[in-house]
């Protein structure tokens, strides 16, 4: 069975609230800034992106560009109690919801269709729920994988609704600028425009070989991504079941490709990671690395193991050994460890391992951290 996966984004989602609670706010530029004397804008309405306001933008350069623009400090607290809504609607149609932000989640409707007539029918229902509840807009893509569901909810915003059919990817792709793409920032688009691909129909016809030479390991990646091609799952995560994954990322405070700090971030991410597996009583047989390079390009890759483990050290060991595998071709911007294949009860995964007087270590370091603070014990190499 095909897969059909739904990318739900929220229109200019801060500000529309801000809009819905507040009517003066409509038909008029503004946009939700973290502080209103300093910071950037977070989220701008779609009266000022004529413009040229977009998230991220100083406010002193937003203002100059539209004198007019009407400032609104954010309160974090009020978007997320709408967005909580909101996912929670979503998991009415299928268990199989990945929430990749606080404005946006992926559903894997694959099964959900039998139910729900098609997937257009789900869509639908989808957007008028979330208008009749919240009084709010979402673009949603409809897809036979993620990538292609995530290019479908930009494609007509706002308030858009594409479905793009396995049968009609190459054609869609075939003179699709590259950086339509999720995932294929400014610099790589730079990068391939200067190989003289343009478009993802060039991109997919491109050899790995002249990709993985200018591009490194992504470059493989980077056709797949050209002809459509996204196998990665829909990975949903409640807190109220048992967790599927356990994971910690940090974005640096500034690009870097020094070895030496990002081994120091790898350790202190697979210390976090431990610390979360052994206070629920986890262990986990699968590491996860992920990397955003300078151009927010995001890479991912795994290593299953043949042993359980909830070590830091360890954890820390594995993802050490991805990391050096990858050729970075550009400035490393977050890092993230997570754990998977998650198994309670170690005792009965392995009856032939002897762990107790490691794991004694493990949680009294734990308890010293919680009682003085984070790294009051630490291993020697984060110091």
């Amino acid at each position: 069975m095909d897969r059909i996966i739904l990318h739900i984004d929220m229109d200019a989602f801060f500000i529309s609230v801000e809009q819905r609670d507040d009517p003066g706010l409509r038909g008029k530029a503004a946009a939700v800034c973290g502080s209103l004397s300093r910071g950037v804008v977070t989220s701008a309405n779609y009266e000022a992106r004529p413009y040229g306001i977009r998230a991220g933008m100083p406010i002193q350069e937003a203002k100059r560009r539209c004198p007019q623009l009407i400032l609104v400090e954010g309160d974090h607290s009020k978007y997320t109690e709408a967005a909580s809504r909101i996912f929670a609607i979503l998991k009415d149609y299928t268990p199989l919801v990945e929430i990749a932000s606080i404005d946006e989640a992926y559903l894997d409707i694959t099964r959900s269709q039998l139910l729900f007539k098609s997937p257009l029918h789900i869509a639908r229902s989808i957007k008028d729920r979330i208008r009749e509840k919240e009084k709010l807009t979402c673009s949603i893509g409809i897809g036979p994988n993620k990538l292609l569901a995530k290019l479908g909810s930009r494609l007509k915003k706002p308030d858009g609704l594409v479905m793009i059919e396995k049968e009609r990817v190459e054609e869609i792709l075939k003179d699709l600028p590259v950086s339509d793409l999720f995932g294929i920032g400014p610099k790589l688009t730079e990068g391939l425009n200067s190989m003289g691909i343009f478009t993802c129909g060039q991109l997919g016809r491109c050899p790995v070989s002249l990709l993985n030479r200018r591009f490194g390991v992504i470059g493989k990646r980077l056709q797949e991504m050209g002809l459509g091609l996204d196998d990665s799952p829909v990975v949903p995560f409640d807190e109220e079941e048992e967790a599927r994954s356990i994971s910690h990322s940090v974005t640096l405070e500034e690009d870097s490709s020094d070895s030496n700090l990002l081994r120091k971030v790898l350790l202190q991410l697979s210390e976090r990671v431990s610390r979360r597996m052994r206070r629920d009583s986890f262990y986990g047989r699968r590491v996860t690395l992920t990397i955003r390079y300078s151009d927010f390009y995001t890479f991912t890759k795994q290593k299953t193991l043949s042993q359980w483990i909830n070590s830091g050290n360890e954890i820390f060991h594995h993802a050490t050994e991805i990391f050096e595998s990858i050729l970075h071709p550009k400035p490393i911007r977050l890092l993230g460890v997570g754990m998977s294949l998650l198994k309670k009860d170690w005792c009965q995964l392995d009856l032939f391992e002897k762990r107790d007087k490691k794991d004694k270590l493990l949680k009294a370091m734990d308890r010293v951290n919680e009682r003085f603070g984070d790294w009051t014990l630490t291993w020697a190499s984060l110091l």
